[in-house]
């Protein structure tokens, strides 16, 4: 990979979030001449289907057979559905994460085939963003985990209207074809088939979702298993492991939190000379989860060990907490209690976050840190004029008076 190339993700990863598909579209339209650019990454729990340009009748099925069939590191370029219509398009597949996504670019009919060399600065750079979107993922920084939390609400929200919507509507039609009041029996058969294939479109769609949204509990612990041996590998500590006996599935944001805090927590135990057994567990009830880490060490481990920084961050974020238990001479128990739905949302409600947009939530995040309009503009390379303007928006869409306010719906929707 050239220096050029290097400098050009750069550029592309330092953006926000939701400017990041536009900034890597307009990269590559010199090498990949292009009229539109559509991701999935399955990374990316609660938005995983992204646009830009020329891409308006594009759905996130017609990427899932180009996700599911592409070689990753083999750019494929050719004619696939768009939109209903079959048109010219390159295909970058990327599986650098433990998770795959892909990236289609929407091409003019006619355009001359793409050289090996463009081919290979598209994948190069789409490895590379693929890997910077994982990492907020798996990291899952209290920032990126709000604005997720707050995008999981409206997602849901919308999809479970859509759906009932749409089953109620074909429900109705397959009732009324398959009444005995009509008579015509070649028309009701065919509306029947057709009215049966659209329900179980509908359930493939659903079962589609799910898979990128959901993780089953015992899938996301064997991944957290094999996060943390290599920590123990070579030291005197015994690692033993209590995976959960449920396998319903967690929200992929809960997944990808309990994960890097139970590594964080295990980090803190070995810092004990005295540890020579850990236990990590995870434990579903109906409403939440329980992760537990327990040593063998001096029992002396106090809570302001622990730090101030991510773990607490994280926990609030999800509306969880952290309970710790020492007794001396038998050993520390760390337990992170995280809920399985949005906290403080009752069923049906609007996260109050929802209204704002990608900037306004990564600007009301740094407000709740208690960062200053300068600081604020330095982190997000605006200016401090832009921050007075999104701080404006942000309490005037949250119905707020002040920044101490916003900052306080922000802890409690979060």
């Amino acid at each position: 990979m050239d220096a050029t190339t290097l400098t050009t993700a750069y550029e592309i990863i330092r953006q926000p979030l939701g400017e990041i598909l536009p900034r890597l579209s307009a990269a590559l339209a010199p090498l990949i001449p292009h009229r539109g650019a559509a991701e999935l990454s399955t990374h990316c729990a609660h938005s995983p289907f992204k646009t830009v340009g020329e891409t308006e009748l594009l759905v996130a099925a017609e990427l899932t057979t180009m996700l599911t069939t592409g070689v990753p590191g083999s750019p494929w370029q050719g004619r696939a559905t768009i939109g209903g219509t079959a048109r010219e398009v390159v295909a970058v597949t990327s599986d650098a994460t433990a998770r795959r996504s892909v990236l289609v670019l929407v091409r003019d009919e006619g355009s001359a085939p793409v050289d090996e060399d463009g081919l290979a600065a598209a994948q190069a750079l789409w490895d590379l963003v693929t890997s910077h979107f994982d990492r907020f993922a798996v990291e899952a920084m209290p920032g990126a985990l709000a604005r997720s939390r707050a995008a999981a609400d409206t997602r849901a929200r919308v999809i479970a209207e859509l759906s009932t919507a749409h089953a109620a509507a074909v429900s109705g039609v397959l009732g009324v074809l398959r009444s005995r009041a009509l008579d015509d029996a070649t028309a009701r058969a065919t509306a029947i088939d057709l009215a049966a294939s659209v329900l179980i479109e509908m359930r493939a769609a659903t079962r589609r979702d799910r898979a990128i949204a959901e993780e089953p509990a015992p899938q996301a612990f064997a991944r957290l298993a094999d996060d943390l041996r290599p920590m123990l590998r070579h030291t005197p500590v015994r690692l033993e492991l209590g995976p959960p006996d449920s396998g319903r599935s967690l929200a992929a944001d809960v997944a990808h939190s309990a994960r890097a805090i139970v590594r964080a927590l295990l980090l803190v135990i070995l810092e004990q000379d005295s540890v020579r057994r850990v236990h990590v567990g995870w434990q579903l009830t109906e409403h939440e989860l329980r992760a537990t880490v327990r040593d063998d060490g001096s029992g002396t481990l106090e809570r302001c060990d622990l730090g101030a920084g991510s773990i607490t961050d994280r926990l609030e974020v999800l509306g969880g907490r952290l309970d710790m238990e020492a007794v001396q001479g038998w050993g520390t128990t760390l337990t992170a209690v995280i809920p399985l739905a949005t906290p403080d949302a009752p069923d049906g409600a609007a996260n109050p976050l929802a209204d704002l947009g990608g900037r306004e939530l990564e600007v009301l995040t740094h407000l709740a840190l208690g960062h200053r309009n300068r600081q604020i503009a330095q982190e997000l390379h605006i200016s401090e004029s832009t921050v007075k303007f999104h701080v404006a928006n942000i309490l005037t869409k949250l119905g707020v008076g002040s920044r101490g306010e916003a900052a306080a719906l922000f802890h409690k929707a979060a």
